[in-house]
C-alpha cells in the first residue's frame, strides 16, 4: 500500500482516537495538577434594629474574576496524587514504621479510600477474569459437542448474561439475595439463621459481586471460545483420537494450545473491563462494603460539591494501574507476533 493511500486510509481512525482518546487523558491530566481556588472572604457590616454587627461572607466578586483569571484553579503539582484521599505517602510510611508485622500495616493502610477501593478491585480483577474464562471455555466445550436440535436453545440462554443490562441484572440478583429473596430465603433455612444476610457482611459482599461478575461475562468469552472451536483442525483432532488420546488428553493438547490466542484476547478485555468495575456496587448498593476505583471517581463527581480534581487523579491512577496491569498480557502477545514472523 501506497504511503498516501495509508495515511488517507488512517487518517479518520486517527483523527478520532485523537478526538475522544487522547484529549480527554491530556483533559484529564491538566486537571489532576490544579486544585479549586480558596475561597475569598469580605467583612460586611450589616445593621438592623437592634445595632450594626460585623460578618464574614465569601467574596462572591472576587471568587469570579479569580476563575475568569485562572479557569483551571490553583496549581498544585503533584500534590493530589500524595494526599490521603490517594497515594497517602505520609500516612503509608508512618503505618509502615509503626507497623509490628505486614498483617497489622495492611491492616492500617485499608482505612485509606484509595487503597481500600484498589484492595477490592485487585481482588475482583483476579478471581473474577480466570474464573470467567474457565467457565466460558467449559460451556464453549459443552455446547460445541451437542447436536443441533438443542444447540441453537442452549446458545440462546447462555448468552442471556450479556444480554441483559448490567446494572439491571445486579438488580435482580440484588433482590433475589434479599432477605425477603430466593436465596436470601434460602440461606436462612439453610443454615437455620433469620438473621443471616448477605448484604450485613463484607466478605459474602465480595463473594456476591464476584459472582455476578462471572455470570455476567462468561457469556462474552463463550461466545469468543465457541468461534475459535469452529476453526479447529480436525484432522489434527482425529489423528490424536486414532492415537488414543481420550478427551482430556485432545482439550489439553490440541484444542487449548488451537485457541490460547484468543485466551489472551479475552483476558486483555476482562482485565480492563474488571479493573473498572462501577455497576455491580452500585445496582446491590453495595458501597458499604465494597469500593472501587472506579466509583471513587463517580462519589467525588456526584452531589453539589464536584471535586474534580480529586476525581481527575483517580482516573490518572486508573488508567496507570490499567498499562501495568495489562504489560504481561501485551509482552506475551508481543513476543508470539514476532516469534511467528
Amino acid at each position: 500500500m501506497k504511503h498516501k493511500t495509508f495515511f488517507w486510509f488512517i487518517l479518520p481512525t486517527a483523527m478520532a482516537m485523537l478526538l475522544f482518546i487522547a484529549m480527554p487523558i491530556v483533559s484529564v491530566v491538566t486537571q489532576s495538577l490544579f486544585t479549586p481556588h480558596d475561597q475569598v472572604f469580605k467583612v460586611v457590616e450589616n445593621c438592623g434594629p437592634f445595632g450594626c454587627k460585623e460578618e464574614t461572607i465569601i467574596d462572591n466578586e472576587a471568587m469570579a474574576d479569580l476563575n475568569a483569571e485562572k479557569p483551571l484553579g490553583k496549581f498544585a503539582g503533584l500534590a493530589i496524587y500524595f494526599d490521603r484521599g490517594h497515594l497517602a505517602v505520609s500516612e503509608v510510611a508512618d503505618a509502615w514504621t509503626s507497623s509490628d508485622s505486614i498483617g497489622e500495616f495492611f491492616s492500617t493502610i485499608n482505612n485509606l479510600p484509595f487503597y481500600r477501593a484498589m484492595g477490592f478491585t485487585l481482588s475482583y480483577t483476579f478471581i473474577v477474569t480466570p474464573l470467567l474464562i474457565i467457565l466460558g471455555f467449559m460451556i464453549a466445550i459443552a455446547v460445541n459437542s451437542l447436536n443441533g436440535a438443542i444447540k441453537g436453545l442452549v446458545i440462546f440462554f447462555s448468552l442471556l448474561p450479556m444480554i441483559i443490562n448490567p446494572l439491571v441484572g445486579s438488580l435482580i440478583l440484588f433482590w433475589m439475595v434479599d432477605a425477603r429473596g430466593v436465596f436470601g430465603s434460602g440461606l436462612q433455612w439453610l443454615f437455620d439463621d433469620p438473621t443471616l444476610s448477605l448484604k450485613a457482611s463484607t466478605t459474602l459482599t465480595w463473594i456476591m459481586l464476584m459472582v455476578y461478575g462471572v455470570w455476567h461475562s462468561a457469556p462474552f468469552a463463550f461466545v469468543v471460545f465457541y468461534a475459535g472451536l469452529q476453526t479447529l483442525p480436525q484432522d489434527t483432532l482425529e489423528s490424536a483420537m486414532i492415537d488414543g488420546a481420550s478427551r482430556w488428553e485432545r482439550i489439553r493438547y490440541v484444542v487449548i494450545p488451537h485457541i490460547m490466542p484468543l485466551v489472551t484476547f479475552v483476558a486483555l478485555i476482562q482485565l480492563m473491563d474488571n479493573f473498572r468495575v462501577f455497576e455491580p456496587i452500585v445496582g446491590f448498593n453495595a458501597e458499604a462494603h465494597a469500593q472501587s476505583l472506579s466509583w471513587i471517581i463517580f462519589n467525588d463527581l456526584a452531589g453539589e460539591t464536584r471535586l474534580l480534581s480529586s476525581a481527575s487523579t483517580t482516573s490518572v491512577l486508573t488508567i496507570i494501574g490499567v498499562a501495568i496491569l495489562l504489560s504481561p498480557v501485551l509482552v506475551r502477545t508481543w513476543r508470539d507476533f514476532t516469534r511467528k514472523v
